[in-house]
């Protein structure tokens, strides 16, 4: 097993939960107000450690590893249920700590975790900062702001739209610069805004290489297509669980939730990983004739993921909720690590309202 040394002031152990065993990470204050933080995909609960020290006295931080990543017990996620299975891991996390609530953190594929713990148990939350989060919709498949599906099997989404070079080279545990594919590449170009480098850059690539992986793990199964680009989901692990074809019908449900909790979203001006135009997404590859076959705009656009965002939230707000929308210029998918300071001023001013 791959090891690293926290940050000091960071404690690492192992929480034996109702569900699975899982690798945490906190700091601060035991009988401190919970701030519970949830990484995205392909990372870990260790990009969050900076973020976990700076906050402010009287708050305990929180970190796991969710399934199926970091050091957290190997256990399947059942992608038929949506992000269901991720959240009930938290609130399996919430009873093993003695947590009644807490404010959330979601990263990337950890805002999809949050929308779904706010259908399942929305009294858990204090408040809710979104950082990068994937659209409720989830990803890929879809084409407006409403989220239809492009198709009726949602092809363009789940487990088989992710680039098989970059699965083959997580599987080898690469740490190579000689491809653009390799981990420690796609990190560089897509989380950060160029020329940034993490100061804990080999940490970073430690934590994203214990992704389980295979075809019932990252990036999992899938389900051929008549339907260009001729893939649709198939049901296990987490990039199918993040296909709308299972979670399209939590979306009424999370404008619905009651108690509405109040949402910060935060999002990088340069993310080219969760945008309207995704370099990650279908849709945009197509039209940009890196994938031959693309049918067109009034067939399969780019998904316009941060629109999508913005079109829930303001629905949720329309039914009692409140949102704040920022931008943090000159950062890409990790506003938190690439500008930790105006992240901080955003995020701790945001806590101490709520």
């Amino acid at each position: 097993m791959s090891e690293y040394t926290p940050l000091e002031g960071i404690t690492s152990q192992m929480i034996q939960t109702a569900r699975l065993n899982m690798h945490t990470l906190t700091c601060g204050p035991e009988d401190g107000t919970p701030v519970v933080f949830l990484h995205g995909n392909f990372s870990s609960a260790l990009y969050w450690e900076e973020t976990m020290l700076a906050l402010p006295e009287g708050y305990r931080a929180i970190a796991p590893d969710m399934r199926g990543y970091g050091w957290t017990e190997d256990k399947l996620i059942d992608g038929t249920r949506g992000m269901g299975d991720l959240s009930d891991d938290l609130a399996a996390l919430f009873g093993a700590l003695g947590i009644e609530q807490a404010h959330l953190v979601g990263w990337s594929l950890g805002g999809g975790v949050i929308y779904r713990f706010l259908v399942d148990y929305p009294a858990k939350a204090l408040s809710v900062t979104l950082v990068s989060p994937v659209s409720p919709y989830g990803f890929g498949g879809t084409k407006d702001v409403e989220g239809t599906p492009c198709y009726d099997d949602f092809a363009g989404s789940g487990g088989g739209t992710v680039n098989p070079e970059f699965v083959k080279r997580i599987i080898d545990g690469d740490r190579s610069t000689d491809d653009p594919n390799s981990p420690r590449n796609v990190i560089n170009t897509f989380y950060y805004v160029a020329p940034f480098r993490a100061a804990r850059e080999e940490d970073f690539l430690t934590g994203a290489l214990m992704e389980k992986m295979g075809t019932e793990r990252y990036p999992g199964d899938l389900v051929p297509s008549a339907n260009w680009p001729n893939v649709a989901p198939g049901v296990w692990g987490p990039i199918n669980a993040g296909s709308p074809k299972y979670v399209l019908s939590d979306v009424p449900a999370l404008i619905a939730a009651q108690p509405k909790v109040p949402i910060l979203w935060i999002r990088g001006s340069h993310d080219m990983i969760v945008s309207d135009s995704s370099m990650f997404d279908f849709g945009t590859l197509g039209k940009m004739q890196f994938v031959p076959g693309w049918p067109g705009d009034d067939v399969y656009p780019p998904q316009p993921m941060v629109s999508q965002t913005r079109n829930v939230l303001e629905q949720y707000a329309a039914n009692g909720g409140s949102y704040r929308e920022e931008v943090i210029e000159g950062t890409a998918h990790s506003p938190h690590i690439e500008k930790p300071e105006e992240f901080n001023a955003l995020f701790h001013g945001f806590l101490a309202v709520h």
